[in-house]
Order: structure tokens, then sequence, then C-alpha cells
């Protein structure tokens, strides 16, 4: 129990002054509580203190970075206008030297200008004073030839022949030259027109004083020959007297025939031009029958004529040396044309005997075209030659006329493929008598004399070419339609006729030059003989009449023909067509 009572009293003891220190306790806190709520208020008016200083600083630190920020942008402004015065003056100060050089440069450029005009004008006076002189030389040696015309003339009543018309002639001919001397000094200098026209006047005038000097000569003869024939008859005469026969014998008549001339001839073998004329005639009477269809102004028939025009010269301006196919399928093209067979032309379907006389005009127009090709394409490419002549001879071989009217067409063009030369005739004038010659005249203006020569040159190469190839996919039974037999005619005409200066001694180079290596395969040592005489005696004659200006031809003709004797062969003509060709 008394333990008990100790545990009681013990526990009300401590209960008793626990609660006395809670109390205690309790009474500490809340005064600590008062306190620490005061140091709140504090720290909360701190608090709002600061902030307020705060803000006021910040607000015054972003007015100071506003200004400064302002500050900048001015200055950079300032910075910016004085450096677009600065580049502005700079510019000013570059244009003014830009104008400058831009005005030292137009001097100079205006002086180099003045410099070029007036070499320019000293080229040209220096080129027309040579002009002059070549034209005054020209002058000089027609009035030294027609005096000896005029000499020659004097002769004519005791070799009784009438030389008038070439006296008559050869004034005109001194008017001309004189005229065309004395306009060009009032222009100031002639033109190459003028003087080209001065070389044809002189050209004609030595084919006159040739002319002159054969009929003297024929005139010479017939008189040797007709005292001949007198003296004969006065011998018969006195021996029929002095036999003292009844009946008086006549004596023998002599032929008017001239006896052989020695020397060089003027004119072609009369066989030959009579073969001329008739071709002639030939392409005349083709021209006439195709006069309706040529000139008809009805718009059907026009369309007709085109698409048949068309239908051939196309073709023919398509051969080239690319390959053998391509000129079989133009060969086949014209071929099947000319067949009366429909071929395709521009997206248009023609045949031949759409109009009644297609066959003709296409025949005609298709033998101008061959030769048009000759004088253009031919005289520029000359490999050209041989695709063009193997279309033309194997067209010549089934189409006679076609071939007729080629080589009519390609006489009326180069009278020398004949040969040829047309002498002057009173009544035409001198432009119609340069065309006969071959000059193309325009407008009273003749082609160029090395304009000429080219397109001569290029039919003769034709023409040549023509004579030695066959169609290799032919029968070739018969013989070639214009064989080589006409070049080696050609040729020996050719050196049996007075030379021409210039054209002679070209076509000469150019047809050898094609021919050659065939006629001697074909001929052989007869045709070296030729070639020899060519070379030792008719080569110094076209040497006499040639010009210093004009040995360009005559020198590659001296050069080749001496080659040709050196080496005893002639090679192949460039663009010869090898059997290769046909397979490709």
């Amino acid at each position: 129990m008394i333990w008990l009572q100790l545990v009681v009293g013990f526990l009300y003891t401590f209960f008793v002054e626990g609660w006395l220190f809670c109390s205690l306790i309790l009474t500490f806190a809340s005064v600590l509580q008062a306190d620490l709520q005061a140091r709140l208020d504090m720290c909360d008016q701190f608090s709002k203190a600061m902030a307020e200083k705060s803000a006021e600083q910040l607000k015054r630190f972003e007015e100071r970075m506003e200004l400064q920020h302002r500050q900048e942008k001015h200055q950079l402004l300032e910075q910016l206008v004085k450096g677009s015065k600065e580049a502005l003056g700079q510019q000013e100060k570059l244009k003014e030297e830009h104008r400058h050089r831009a005005k030292l440069l137009t001097l100079k450029l205006r002086e180099a200008e003045q410099q070029r005009q007036q070499e320019i004008e000293r080229v040209r006076q220096e080129e027309g004073r040579e002009r002059m002189r070549r034209l005054c030389s020209l002058q000089q040696e027609a009035l030294q030839l027609i005096q000896k015309i005029q000499v020659d003339y004097k002769q004519q009543e005791a070799l009784r022949v009438d030389l008038s018309a070439y006296g008559h002639r050869g004034n005109q001919i001194c008017g001309i030259l004189s005229t065309v001397v004395r306009s060009s000094s009032e222009r100031g200098y002639p033109t190459q027109d003028d003087v080209s026209l001065g070389e044809h006047s002189l050209q004609e005038m030595k084919m006159l004083v040739n002319t002159i000097e054969k009929e003297l000569a024929a005139a010479e003869e017939r008189k040797k020959a007709e005292d001949e024939a007198a003296k004969e008859k006065q011998k018969e005469a006195q021996q029929i007297q002095q036999q003292q026969a009844k009946l008086q014998t006549p004596a023998p008549t002599q032929d008017q025939k001239q006896t052989k001339r020695e020397g060089l001839q003027k004119k072609a073998s009369k066989g030959t031009l009579q073969r001329f004329l008739e071709l002639q005639k030939v392409l005349e009477l083709c021209q006439k029958v195709c006069e309706e269809l040529a000139t008809c102004k009805d718009p059907q028939t026009k369309k007709i004529r085109a698409d048949l025009q068309r239908a051939v010269t196309t073709p023919v301006s398509q051969i080239s040396s690319v390959s053998g196919s391509q000129v079989r399928d133009t060969f086949d093209k014209i071929n099947n044309f000319l067949m009366g067979k429909p071929i395709v032309s521009a997206g248009r379907t023609i045949v031949v005997s759409q109009h009644p006389l297609g066959l003709d005009f296409v025949c005609l127009k298709l033998a101008e075209k061959l030769v048009s090709q000759g004088e253009e394409e031919v005289a520029s490419h000359h490999e050209s030659a041989f695709p063009i002549a193997s279309v033309a001879s194997a067209l010549w071989e089934r189409y006679p006329k076609v071939g007729e009217l080629f080589l009519a067409n390609l006489h009326k063009k180069c009278p020398y493929a004949v040969p040829f030369y047309p002498a002057f005739q009173e009544g035409i004038s001198l432009e119609e008598y340069q065309r006969l010659l071959g000059y193309q005249v325009k407008d009273s203006i003749v082609e160029q004399q090395d304009s000429f020569l080219k397109r001569m040159s290029g039919m003769i190469r034709l023409y040549a070419a023509i004579m030695q190839v066959r169609w290799p996919y032919g029968t070739n039974q018969g013989n070639h339609p214009h064989g080589l037999n006409h070049g080696w005619l050609w040729l020996a005409q050719m050196v049996n006729m007075e030379p021409l200066s210039d054209i002679t001694a070209t076509l000469l180079f150019d047809f050898l030059e094609v021919c050659g290596n065939a006629m001697i395969r074909q001929y052989q040592d007869q045709f070296w003989k030729l070639l020899l005489l060519i070379k030792d005696q008719y080569f110094p004659t076209i040497e006499k009449i040639t010009t210093s200006t004009e040995m360009g031809s005559a020198s590659r003709l001296k050069h080749f023909l001496e080659g040709a004797v050196r080496r005893r062969d002639i090679p192949l003509p460039k663009g010869f067509l090898q059997p290769s060709f046909w397979r490709s």
C-alpha cells in the first residue's frame, strides 16, 4: 500500500508540476509569438520598401539604357549620313574621271577611225589608179589592134575579101573602151566591172584580129589557088592551040576548095557544129512544147508544175558522196518517177502523168538541174562530180532524151564543151554576145572572170566524169551512151583550135585531171602522143597569148603536163568512186 501511495503521490506531483511547466511554456510561447509577429511585420515593411526601391532603381536603369540606345542610334545615323555624303562625293569624283576618260577614248577612237578611213581611201585610190592603168593599157592595146585591123583592111581589095564588118566592129569596141575610160575618169576611178568589160572587149578584139588573119590567109590561099588554076588554064589553052584541035576542050575546072591550111583552126569541125545545132534545135523544140505548161497561170496547173519540177530537182540536189546506198536511192526515186510510178515529195503523191506534157517537162527540168549542179555544186566541190555523173550516166542510158537535153543545155551554158567559140555577129549587142560566150549578165553587169571560169570548170569536170562512169547496178551490156570516144574527140578538137586566153588552159587542166587516168587506160600510147603534143607544141601557143595576170591557169596546166610526162602516169581524180563506195 505504501508502494501504491508512493506511486500515486509521485504521479500527482508529476502531473501538477507538468501542468505548471506547460503553462509556463505556453506563456513563453505566446510572448515569443508576439515578438515573432512584430518581427514578421517589420520584415514585410522592409521587404515592401526594398521592392519599391528596386522597382525605382530598375526604372532608372531602363531609362538610362533607353537613353544610351537612343544616343547610339543617333550616332549611327550620323555616321551613315556622313558615309553617304562621302560615298556620293567619291561617286561623283569617279563619274567625273569616267567622263574624262570616255572623252579621251572617244577622241582616240575618232582619230583611229579617221586613220582607218584614210587608209581605206588610200587603198581605194591605189586600187583605182591600178585599175585606171590597167584600163588605159587595155585601151592602148585595143588601139594598136585596131590599127592592125585597118592595115589588114587595106588588103581586102587585092585579095577580094570584105573585112568591113570586122573593121566596123573594131571601131565599136574602141568606142566602148573610150566611153568606159572617159566615164571612169569623170567618176574618179574605174570599177572592177569596167576593167572586166575592158578585158572582154580586148579579148573580142583579139578574136577579131585572129579571125581577120585567118580570113586573109584563106583569101591568099584562094588567090594562090586561083592563080595556079589560071596558069593551068592558060597552059591547057596553049597546048590546045598547038594541037589545032577543031573543038577546044575546056580547061579542067578547079574545085573552089581551100587548100589545107597549116596552123590552128578557129572553128570546130563541120560535123561537130552540125551536131551542136541539132541539139540546140532539140532543146528549142522541147522548150516550145513545154511552154504551155511552163507559162500557164491556172492555179491548179501551177501547183502541178511545181510538184513535177520538185519531184526531180530535189533528189538531184541531194546527190552526195556520203554513201553508195544514198546515191542508189536517189536514182531509183528519179527512175521510178520517169517510169510513171507515183512517188511522195513534200508530203504529196506525184505522178508524171498528172499532165499530158508532164514527161517532156520533167525531162527538160531534170537536164537543166544536172547542168546547174555542174556549174554550182561541182564548181565548189570537185569531188561531187562523180556521184552526180553516175546518176546522169544511168539516166542517159535509160532515157536518151534526158541525155540529149543535158548535152544541149551544157553546150548552151558552156559552148567550150562543144568546143565552139561563138563569133561576134553584126546586129547583136555586146551583152548578148557575152551571154553567147557563157558569161552571166545581170542588169548590164558582167560576172567576174574568176566566177565565170569557176562555173565553166565545174561543167567541164562533170562532163568529163560522165564520159568515164557507168551505173554499177545496170547490165552494162551496151556501149556507154556518151563514152570516152567523145572525150578524145573533144580533146583533139581543142588542141586543133586557137587557144583563148585563160579559158583554154583552165578547161584543159580540168578535163585532163578528171579524165586523164581513164583515157590512159583506154588509149594508152596514142593518148601519150597527144599529151606530148599538147605539152611541146600547143602549150607554147597558150603561153604566148597569156598575160601576166592570167598566168595562174597556165602554170597549173604546165605543172600538170610536166608531172604527168615525168611520171608517165596521171593519178585517179579526187572523188573517184571506188567499188567499196557502192557497198556503203
